[in-house]
């Protein structure tokens, strides 16, 4: 019989503990802004378990992206996750078969309800990312693929911020919802281009190398033009995704909502003076007077009284 992990007693508790310290360590190694997120933005009883879901993910993509794991052995992980996370929210987990990055998911998920709709959303979604890039990797991917990519992980980040951050306040619903993580992910893609190259990953849609793009040549002006296509999609995507954002009645989830994409949009910014010629690395969104920009530019929008939020404009992701 399927055991579901419940902390009972002094060592279920010294258990758990070491759980959070763990999911805490992996967010801390992997990105100090998600961490500060997380430690002062958070609603206080939602800490360990934010931290639980950001560390489970970054420890199943790592493990995804590992050189040591064959194609076949990134399928078969990518498929014991899946069916992991259809255990749990089924109720039910064989504790002592868990690693620990696993029991992060288990306790995430322990006790989840109909009512937190968000959470499951978010696991659900992100683990349809992990599977995606799991198969992907080595093969061109169509447009509509890469709508559906962005989507699934414009959702999951979406759903996560409100579960976690603010989650009794009113939240509009409709198209412009992740409308801001969108075009988030669309300037994620570019800025790990080349990366992602190197990795085997080609963020190049089929139909753009059909057309004659050279999916490594970031130089051409074919390719250059792409860019920026993507950036002005990106754009639209953010200037609406602000609209939305204005309406969230959590000032914190406002702050946490803008800051998140002021950090994307400064990419945008050096891919734009590059002339859309896409670069290794964009050091200068880690620079201190980007982060006080960036921290400046969240505070001043997240203070703005709610505006009424428009109709939504038609996005062209499945052309992009």
């Amino acid at each position: 019989m399927s055991e579901l992990i419940v902390y009972t007693g002094t060592q279920g508790r010294a258990r758990g503990r070491r759980g959070v310290q763990l999911a805490e360590s992996i967010t801390w190694q992997a990105s100090k802004q998600t961490y500060g997120t997380v430690r002062f933005l958070v609603d206080r009883d939602r800490v360990a378990d934010a931290y639980r879901a950001y560390a489970y993910f970054r420890w199943v993509d790592d493990r995804l992206d590992s050189d040591e794991l064959s194609a076949s052995d990134r399928l078969a992980f990518v498929s014991s996750q899946q069916a992991l996370v259809e255990h749990v929210l089924r109720g039910g987990v064989n504790a002592a078969a868990l690693c620990p990055e696993e029991q992060l998911l288990a306790d995430l998920l322990r006790g989840s309800r109909a009512e937190d709709a968000g959470l499951r959303a978010y696991v659900v979604n992100m683990m349809a990312v992990m599977a995606f890039d799991a198969e992907r990797r080595g093969r061109l991917i169509t447009e509509a693929e890469l709508a559906t990519y962005t989507r699934w992980l414009a959702t999951a980040v979406t759903e996560a911020l409100h579960y976690f951050i603010g989650h009794d306040c009113y939240t509009p619903r409709g198209q412009m919802r992740i409308l801001a993580v969108t075009g988030a992910h669309i300037t994620h893609m570019l800025r790990d281009t080349l990366e992602d190259i190197a990795s085997g990953y080609i963020n190049l849609p089929a139909e753009v190398v059909a057309a004659g793009v050279d999916p490594a040549d970031v130089n051409a002006p074919a390719y250059r033009a792409w860019v920026r296509q993507r950036v002005d999609l990106a754009r639209n995507c953010f200037f609406a995704g602000r609209a939305y954002l204005e309406q969230v009645e959590s000032l914190r989830c406002r702050l946490a909502g803008y800051a998140y994409t002021a950090r994307f949009e400064t990419v945008l910014d050096a891919i734009e003076r590059d002339g859309y010629r896409l670069r290794a690395d964009y050091p200068e969104r880690k620079t201190p007077a980007a982060a006080l920009r960036m921290g400046w530019a969240a505070l001043r929008q997240s203070a703005r009284h709610p505006q009424v939020l428009q109709p939504a404009p038609r996005m062209p992701l499945a052309e992009s």
